[in-house]
């Protein structure tokens, strides 16, 4: 049976409670995947230190980004399944343990291939967050929840982004690298304390139906069926096509561009770094609850989102002054953070495509979308501003066929996933009309 809900529906029978006990044990799940954007964006406002600290190029800059959304995207389909079989709990355990030892051995590296094995494992722990807490939401919240659950889980990472924006930048250029880092790291220990302590699966009375494990069988099937479903393609695509303009800007690329392209001090770049983030968290309180009234409007703010980035990079990188305006980065950044927020659509669609025994694996597939192309787009600016002397306008110009790349690919979707969910829907609204009362 689909958990598809619509706008008024009455909760359905044995749906999770929901409630200030949800939202408390909810809360310290977001509470793990905040430190873990913390400190995966610590090198956004740290990479012209690290190029001073390794003596290393763009290229090679950008190779710590790259490793470590490499290790997340790869982590993904593996962690979708873990939780799956494990649990949340468990998996976020394991991940807290990885990031924090990650950031911490990133305070003490000596050379620049420990750094790289420091933001690998750092990688491998941050992957573990974000689909944990969201299956954690669809655990404790009803199904017409998961929208504004997603957003605000979303919402709790650009608070996240914004501590390292602010405070980590003013720690690294106050007490140093490795007093910085390794005092961020602290953070990891908190919320595993907490983690231990209070954080439980599932409420009482809504324990899952035990579901069998067989091995390599069981991976195959929880893949091949998940991809199957046309909504988990569709997000995936969404995710991929909105999340990695924005992600790329914050973290490792906008403060180079804005200070070196841009010929903006430090702390004017840092501003328009934390704008993005401001907007990011305004505009997903707006889309969380709009797609919670209107499931139909999940396209139109998706595709909206990039039309409106494409426009705006493109209106900035072809400036024909030496330097863009103020006003003009000011709308970039503003619309930059709307990406993160279009980006959580993708397991909008998703969501209602997979029945709860699939909703880690599902979650999975869709979030390596965003993080495969900020990956793409990393490697692509390091490379064509090595190849063109630093030219920002060519190497930025990556952006564009990454996007027109993702949206043939969601309007070849959208119709199928349409479909495929309208008969999902009239499904289980036949189903519970002939359960016996």
């Amino acid at each position: 049976m689909s958990n598809i809900t619509l706008p008024g529906d009455p909760p359905p029978e044995g749906a999770p409670p929901g409630g200030r006990r949800a939202a408390a044990v909810w809360g310290i799940g977001v509470s793990v995947y905040f430190v873990a954007v913390i400190f995966r964006t610590s090198l956004g406002v740290a990479g012209l230190d690290a190029a001073d600290r390794f003596d290393v190029n763009a290229s090679a800059l950008s190779t710590f980004s790259i490793l470590q959304l490499l290790v997340y995207a790869g982590m993904q389909i593996p962690v979708g399944l873990l939780v799956d079989r494990l649990g949340t709990k468990k998996v976020l355990a394991i991940g807290v343990v990885l990031f924090t030892a990650g950031q911490l051995g990133f305070a003490f590296s000596p050379t620049y291939g420990t750094a790289l094995a420091s933001r690998a494992l750092l990688g491998c722990g941050d992957a573990m967050t974000f689909i944990s807490v969201l299956r954690l939401g669809t655990r404790w919240f009803p199904a017409r929840r998961g929208p504004l659950v997603a957003q605000l889980a979303g919402l709790a990472g650009m608070a996240g982004n914004l501590v390292s924006t602010l405070l980590l930048a003013r720690l690294l250029h106050g007490v140093g690298w490795t007093a910085a880092f390794a005092g961020s790291a602290l953070a990891g220990v908190v919320v595993l304390v907490l983690l231990l302590l209070f954080l439980k699966d599932h409420p009482e009375g809504h324990e899952p139906q035990p579901f069998p494990h067989r091995g390599a069988a069981y991976v195959r099937r929880q893949i091949a069926e998940s991809w199957r479903e046309p909504g988990t393609r569709l997000g995936l695509w969404v995710h991929f096509t909105t999340q990695f303009p924005a992600m790329v800007f914050l973290l490792l690329w906008g403060m180079p561009f804005l200070v070196e392209a841009q010929g903006l001090s430090r702390a004017t770049a840092g501003e328009l770094l934390t704008l993005v983030v401001l907007s990011n968290m305004a505009v997903g309180l707006v889309y969380g609850q709009v797609v919670a009234r209107h499931q139909g409007a999940r396209l139109p703010l998706a595709l909206g989102t990039v039309g409106a980035t494409a426009l705006l990079w493109a209106a900035t990188l072809a400036y024909p002054g030496e330097h863009a305006p103020m006003w003009l980065l000011v709308v970039l950044c503003t619309v930059l953070g709307a990406c993160g927020p279009a980006s959580m659509l993708g397991f909008d669609f998703a969501r209602p495509a997979n029945p709860p025994e699939r909703q880690g694996t599902a979650s999975g597939i869709t979030n390596m979308g965003g993080f495969v192309a900020s990956m793409s787009t990393l490697l692509a600016i390091g490379v064509l501003l090595d190849a063109t002397g630093d030219d920002y306008r060519i190497a930025f110009s990556s952006v564009f066929a990454l996007q027109a790349l993702g949206v043939s690919q969601i309007l070849r979707l959208r119709s199928r996933a349409a479909r495929r969910e309208r008969e999902r829907l009239v499904a289980s609204r036949v189903s519970s009309i002939h359960v016996p009362a």
